[in-house]
């Protein structure tokens, strides 16, 4: 029971910490999750006590997250870029192991043998792209630098993982041999990238053929395409080879796939990218909440003599690094295509931002050695930590004073008013064209839910809208009943439901008071005569027949045409939702009527289409006109295309 309060706990934390984050984003996500997670740590409950299993965790946290990076990946870049990824993921890997590792060893020879220098700095080697990208979210990162940090977060981490491998074989035997460290760093390196892009194609096969065979099997492919990295990393690992390049390697050869079927499978694509989305953000939250909860076990069991030495190593071992990457891009040791290689290295420099992996290596160390305790475990946790927070704070810091912020050519409220225009635009080209159904009273009722999500509701406005549209609906009643079109009969039934509605209202002015009290006397009036000749028929709405209903809803149909023009007539992007609003209401009263008419749901769907496809046209219309710009274009294609989607989707 502990274990799933636990696990509800992190997740809590995670969701508290992304919600904090977007109030106020200016600080980098990765800071209130691990924020989060001390937090969390100080509450008085033994299921925050969590016990790290590396095994377990590198296997269901970090191969996910891992295989996720890859199928995003573009396979034609990645090719294109081979030698480049190579030297930062190997080459600038192994000089940053050998000099940091050689420089602890250097300074603090007894307490650094060589072999631990080396795992301690294979630990810190890692790089996280996700922790960089939460800090340059609203930030012009430079393409080059951004593909680079990218494709080297993904590759560098198997270097990691293998250097510190082979240290800790080393550190455990007190013997390392050149020629058998470079075979099983060449073995476990390139062998878990051929087996992973094997088990991969393999997987893919198996999807497509079920998708060739198979129209709906989303149930089975998805879970498939969830299960595969957990597998492939297992297998893997049991050959001795790198579980985490495989997966990277099974997720690119997924990302052709995904290229190949770009405009086929679609409902299934999108159900396999928000599956993604979630996994990969829970996962990417829970590693640094649990990086904040395990800072105060491991600071709990350091004195604070050690402490400021453990603190004084972080920073010159992140110091080192940083300008080793520096060096390595300024003088052109790896090729990034840079404009102005200054700017260039320094923020690949800034962009050696430490996470998932550099943790998941640092609570992989064994808790004995030998048979023996590995006194040195808890200080070099400390220390792994300790570099992740340092990386993220000074590119917390750098990246702002380096580069602009991120600016649209169209602002959120310039997107929402445009937005509305569209919506207005399909609406009003719907309402022109041919007569008046109710079919196309509800697609223009659904289509009136696209704006609301983006305009905040007036109260006060939509009270002032129902004000004037009752007004309206008695002087149109009026005049139906002076031009005799409505009955006595039909006037009973009409009075109780249009004043009921009116009195539901909590606002009225004065004038509209005295008016609508001087309708429901003069109605009464009307109705006590009604009753004298025809005393039998006391009906209220609820017990209506079928023609009844049918002649009622032909009355409320004639009503809500002139409240229709009116609203027209008023209508502004401004006061849009407040008028898609007053159009629901009457829409919703006159369905009461007509729950027992039968619709055709094919002229339903003919007419959504339509309207999505006049949207689209209204775009097309204003960026031809020089009226916003493309970006603003594409921006609301996608919206309107999404949208598109998710009533498609509702249709099966």
């Amino acid at each position: 029971m502990e274990m799933i309060l636990g696990i509800i706990l992190l997740l809590t934390a995670v969701v508290a910490a992304n919600v904090v984050h977007l109030v106020y984003p200016k600080i980098p996500l990765s800071i209130y999750q691990i924020i989060a997670g001390i937090l969390l740590a100080s509450l008085p409950t033994e299921a925050t006590n969590f016990t790290m299993h590396p095994e377990l965790f590198m296997m269901v946290v970090i191969a996910p997250l891992m295989f996720n990076d890859g199928q995003n990946q573009s396979f034609r870049y990645l090719s294109s870029n081979i030698k480049s990824i190579l030297s930062m993921t190997v080459g600038l890997a192994l000089v940053t192991v050998l000099i940091t590792g050689g420089f602890l060893h250097a300074i603090l020879p007894e307490t650094f043998p060589l072999a631990l220098a080396f795992m301690l700095a294979a630990i810190v080697t890692p790089t996280d792209a996700v922790a960089v990208k939460s800090i340059t979210t609203n930030m012009k990162v430079p393409e080059n630098v951004n593909g680079a940090l990218e494709y080297e977060s993904l590759f560098n981490d198997a270097s990691g993982i293998v250097l510190l491998d082979l240290a800790l074989e080393t550190y455990k035997s007190g013997q390392f041999s050149l020629s058998h460290g470079i075979w099983i760093f060449v073995y476990v390196f390139f062998g878990g990238i051929i087996f992973g892009a094997v088990l991969g194609s393999l997987l893919i096969s198996l999807r497509t053929s079920l998708m060739r065979k198979h129209v709906d099997i989303g149930s089975i492919v998805i879970p498939i395409n969830v299960m595969t990295p957990i597998v492939i990393y297992w297998l893997a690992e049991e050959l001795h080879l790198s579980g985490i390049l495989a997966v990277v390697a099974a997720g690119v050869v997924h990302s052709i796939l995904y290229d190949r079927m770009r405009l086929t499978s679609t409902k299934m694509q999108m159900a396999t990218t928000t599956i993604w989305t979630i996994i990969s953000d829970a996962l990417n939250g829970l590693v640094f909440v649990l990086l904040g909860v395990m800072l105060p076990q491991v600071l709990g069991r350091t004195s604070l003599k050690n402490l400021g030495e453990i603190v004084i190593l972080a920073f010159a071992i992140y110091i080192i690094a940083t300008l080793l990457r520096f060096l390595w891009v300024r003088f052109k040791l790896v090729n990034i295509h840079a404009t102005n290689i200054n700017r260039d290295s320094l923020l690949m420099a800034l962009g050696g931002i430490h996470g998932t992996i550099t943790l998941a290596l640092a609570f992989s160390l064994p808790v004995l050695v030998n048979n023996h305790q590995f006194t040195f475990r808890n200080s070099m946790i400390l220390i792994a930590a300790i570099v992740i927070l340092i990386s993220i704070a000074v590119g917390a810091i750098g990246y702002p004073i380096i580069l602009p912020p991120k600016s649209k050519s169209y602002s959120k409220s310039e997107f929402q008013k445009e937005l509305i225009k569209t919506v207005q635009y399909a609406i009003n080209e719907l309402r022109s064209s041919e007569k008046y159904s109710p079919e196309k009273a509800i697609v223009i009722d659904q289509l009136s839910s696209q704006m609301t999500q983006y305009h905040e509701f007036n109260h006060n406005v939509y009270n002032q809208l129902m004000g004037k549209t009752h007004q309206i609906e008695l002087a149109t009643l009026d005049r139906l009943n002076k031009e005799g079109r409505i009955s006595d009969k039909e006037a009973k039934i009409l009075v109780i439901f249009v004043t009921r509605s009116i009195f539901r209202m909590h606002k009225h002015s004065f004038l509209e008071l005295w008016v609508i009290l001087w309708h429901r006397l003069k109605w009464r009036f009307i109705r006590h005569r009604h009753l004298k000749k025809e005393p039998q028929n006391n009906i209220g709405p609820k017990q209506l027949t079928e023609e009844q209903r049918a002649e009622t809803a032909d009355i409320l149909e004639i009503i809500n045409r002139e409240i229709d023009k009116y609203l027209h007539s008023i209508e502004t992007p401004q006061n849009a939702n407040e008028v898609a609003m007053v159009r629901r209401t009457y829409f919703q009263r006159k369905r009461f009527f007509m729950r027992d008419i039968s619709m055709d749901s094919d002229l339903i769907t003919s007419l959504s289409i339509e309207a999505f496809q006049l949207e689209h046209s209204y775009v097309q219309m204003r960026l031809a006109d020089d009226q916003f710009s493309q970006e603003l274009a594409n921006a609301l294609n996608e919206q309107i295309s999404t949208d598109e989607l998710v009533y498609t989707q509702s249709l099966d």
